[in-house]
This record gives structure tokens, sequence and C-alpha cells, in this order.
């Protein structure tokens, strides 16, 4: 295989958005995609009710969708990804600082990066290696490249949970594309019949700015039967396709 290419395929799937949750809707959504609104959060009935209150909003999306897609199965490593992550969290703990007033223990370690992991594996009793990651606009590709990583290391199977939300108004000025509320979930394992692959290579040419996130052009990607995706996020051209 080529060092600038991955291959996977996916086990099992899971993806939640407001309104927007049994397969029947999302394969309508992929045929069609309308924009996703902020609404109804998810319910987390898998997770005990005094861990599933310190999630916030972005947390429970990802977490809906990482214990539907892992259905009970322990010691799967774990790729948590988003672009933008607990921003709120962080924007409000910048406020109290301004202000003078202390910060919250628990307010910052659930504005970190990989605190939805974090929460997931102590619900859990799973000890399995977690990674939390942003990559800007190539995020869920990066993520997708440190899941391959795992598999080619031995994990015979590896979690990998997309999510984002708009972001605060505060920063919403500075948002570059449709932002919109979403998570996914994909069981990734070694490449079997007509996998699904990532290629990736340098590009003068920068495309036509993209105004859908790039997590749901990846997510309708795998829902859809397109059998190409090619995504531009700044010097970087990247391929998505599966094997006809």
């Amino acid at each position: 295989m080529p060092t600038n290419e991955v291959a996977f395929s996916i086990a099992r799937h899971a993806a939640w958005a407001p309104g927007v949750a049994s397969s029947d809707a999302w394969a309508a959504w992929a045929d069609a995609p309308w924009p996703l609104a902020m609404g109804e959060e998810p319910k987390v009935a898998a997770m005990p009710a005094m861990l599933r209150r310190r999630a916030g909003f972005l947390g429970r999306m990802a977490l809906e969708v990482a214990y539907a897609c892992l259905d009970g199965q322990t010691d799967v490593p774990t790729v948590f990804c988003s672009r933008h992550g607990e921003v709120g969290r962080s924007i409000d703990l910048l406020s109290d600082l301004a202000r003078g007033e202390p910060l919250s223990p628990t307010a910052f370690g659930l504005a970190v990066h990989n605190a939805s992991a974090g929460l997931f594996s102590i619900a859990r009793a799973d000890r399995a290696n977690h990674v939390a990651l942003a990559g800007g606009t190539a995020t869920v590709e990066h993520a997708v490249i440190e899941a391959c990583g795992m598999l080619a290391d031995g994990a015979p199977s590896v979690l990998l949970v997309a999510c984002d939300a708009p972001l605060p108004e505060l920063l919403a000025r500075f948002e570059d594309c449709d932002e919109q509320p979403w998570a996914f979930a994909w069981t990734m394992t070694a490449a079997g019949a007509r996998p699904l692959r990532l290629s990736w290579e340098g590009a003068t040419d920068s495309g036509d700015a993209a105004r859908t996130p790039g997590g749901l052009d990846v997510l309708r990607f795998q829902l859809g039967a397109a059998g190409a995706l090619v995504r531009h996020t700044g010097a970087m051209r990247w391929t998505w396709s599966r094997d006809a």
C-alpha cells in the first residue's frame, strides 16, 4: 500500500443529529442533505445519570453514537475527534477569569478535548487506549489515519467518534463553513471486502471553498453510493474512495 494511503472496513456505524437518529432518516439525509439545526439532546440512556449530567450537548452527541456503535464491547481503543471541541466551556472559563472569579476544576476537566473520551471510559470501567485530536478542517481525515495506525499496530478493531456543533455566539463570526450539530461513530477493522480508502497529497489548487463541514461530507460519502469524494483543506487534497 502507498505511504500516502490507508484502507479499512467499517464493521458497525452510528450517527446522531437533532431530529435525525434512525438509519432511515440518515439515508434520506444522505440522498438529499438538509441543514441540521440545534435542538433536542440525545438521551445517552446507556450512561449512568451521574456521569451523563456532566456532558454538554457536544459530549452527549459523541457519547450517544459511541455507545450505539460499540454495543457493549470493551477493550476497543478509541479515537475521539472534533474540530472545535467543548469551546463553549472554554469561553465560560475565560469569562470567569476575566471577571476575576475562581475557576471550577470540574468545568476545566470537562473543557479539555478528551473529556468525552474520559467520561466514556470511566462509565464503562474500560481501560482501553483512547486518543482525542483536532486537525482543523481535516480533523476526520487525521483521525482516520490515527485509527488505521492502531489497526496496523495489531488492534483487532478501533472505535472512531467524530462530532462538532456550531460555534458559540462570541466566535460565530469566525466560522468558515455552515457549522451544524452532528456526530458519527465507526467501528473500524482491517480492510476486508470493498474497503474504504483514504489517500492524500499536497495540492496547489485549493478547489472550491466547501460550505458543508468536512465531517458531514465524509459521513454522506460513507452512507451513500458514490465511488469517490475529493476534499481540499489548505494545501492538501484528500481522496476518499471505495472499491467497486
